[in-house]
């Protein structure tokens, strides 16, 4: 989705297939062994994966009965993998789901239900919104390992000596984004045509791209085209960057943010560690974050995002009690503390927010930001909705498409994908 994630799928596919997997009933407990699982880390390969990779040792050194088969698989692959996997019953015993993926898996009964599991014992350590994101008809089927959300993020400097702040609403940043033009020479916002930075937008306006309670498509309601009209109008005018609509659009706007080439965007956490290795943010305390600016309904509400730890239904019982005591200790304060400090993501449990890890300008920014950002309904197909605006706004984007067109033919696309909603 919006991670990329540096790994060839040649690498990917080599160790993939020398995976020995949960589902394919291991013999290793049976013979008096290490009992092997196998974990699907999907983090970055370069930024965060070392970091998840030195734990499993630690795991390892803590716990002789138990061995774990590190894989690490590429974000943008992961779920279609384990969706092939799981239905041949070949899928590794603990993965590393997106949330938007959980719901969608649990439906489809490959994660096991959580509650009451030692995986859980401390559920009231988790920030309780993130418990209820990992929920499906009642019944948990993941522990939260890191959160995120989308926030506005400035060049201190440059809004500085522009004599501008943050925005607090749109309107705002369209002002604020010509003064800086004026003052630095460099333009003031550049945004993103993907859907899921797109979705405080819609937030914005009280609406999203459908209604789960009331089982209704709204991606073409009145106040998404609201929301989808300002997005587009942030393209056009004096500091705002035109559309990227080409197939390294986030890396294009990823670079001129960090070198200081561009002053603000909207990005997550995932990012934090890249921005301190660009030039403009040198000096961490230079970066900007705040809430998303607010819609017509004033209000500014960016995704919920992150990642859960779950575990495979279909591997055996001896699989299932290592796997839960794997997750319990990859999501324990302590580990959580130690990613955080490696690899400047947010906790999902309170005590894991130290006195250390708040100390990372980054993420005590991102931090101050969350309680803005709006959970996800539990929809199975949620997470799948994003791909055709993914599709259709960059052609809006890019002049292609009227909205109205791109619009319509959204709708159409997600109707498809949710079958029983009216539109």
């Amino acid at each position: 989705m919006r991670r990329g994630i540096a790994a060839t799928a040649l690498v990917a596919s080599l160790a993939l297939a020398a995976t020995a997997c949960g589902g394919d009933g291991d013999s290793d407990s049976e013979s008096g062994g290490p009992v092997t699982i196998t974990y699907w880390d999907t983090s970055n390969a370069t930024n965060e994966a070392p970091t998840y990779k030195a734990l499993v040792e630690e795991f390892e050194a803590a716990n002789k009965g138990v061995k774990v088969d590190f894989v690490n698989v590429p974000f943008d692959q992961a779920q279609n993998k384990f969706d092939t996997a799981a239905g041949s019953k070949g899928a590794p015993d603990v993965l590393r789901a997106e949330v938007g993926w959980t719901p969608a898996f649990a439906k489809k009964g490959f994660f096991l239900p959580l509650d009451g599991t030692e995986a859980l014992a401390e559920q009231d350590a988790f920030q309780p919104s993130l418990i209820e994101q990992a929920k499906y008809e009642g019944k948990t089927y993941g522990v939260p390992l890191v959160t995120d959300t989308l926030a506005f993020v400035y060049n201190k400097e440059l809004f500085r000596k522009a004599g501008v702040e943050a925005p607090k609403t749109w309107d705002d940043l369209k002002k604020a984004a010509a003064t800086v033009k004026d003052k630095t020479g460099v333009d003031g916002y550049w945004a993103s045509t993907a859907g899921y930075y797109a979705q405080p937008f819609l937030h914005g306006e009280g609406t999203d791209t459908v209604d789960a309670d009331a089982g209704k498509v709204t991606v073409n309601g009145p106040a998404a085209q609201k929301a989808y009209g300002t997005w587009l109008s942030l393209f056009d005018g004096k500091g705002l960057h035109k559309a990227d609509t080409t197939a390294d659009a986030y890396a294009h706007i990823q670079e001129a943010f960090v070198s200081g080439k561009v002053a603000s965007t909207i990005q997550g956490p995932w990012e934090i560690t890249n921005f301190y290795k660009g030039s403009a943010f040198k000096d961490k305390d230079n970066l900007g974050i705040a809430t998303v600016p607010a819609g017509s309904t004033g209000k500014a509400g960016a995704p919920t995002g992150g990642h859960n730890l779950s575990v495979y239904a279909g591997s055996d019982q001896a699989h299932q009690e290592a796997a839960l005591k794997f997750v319990k200790f990859m999501t324990s304060a302590k580990s959580q503390e130690t990613v955080a400090l490696k690899n400047s993501t947010l906790p999902t449990r309170d005590d894991a927010y130290t006195d250390q890890v708040k100390a990372d300008p980054g993420i005590a920014g991102f931090q101050t930001v969350l309680p803005a950002a709006r959970p996800r309904p539990a929809l199975p197909e949620y997470s799948s909705l994003w791909t055709p605006l993914d599709d259709e706004l960059p052609q809006i984007a890019g002049g292609k498409k009227s909205l109205d067109e791109g619009l319509g033919d959204a709708e159409t696309a997600i109707a498809k994908l949710v079958p029983d909603f009216d539109k």
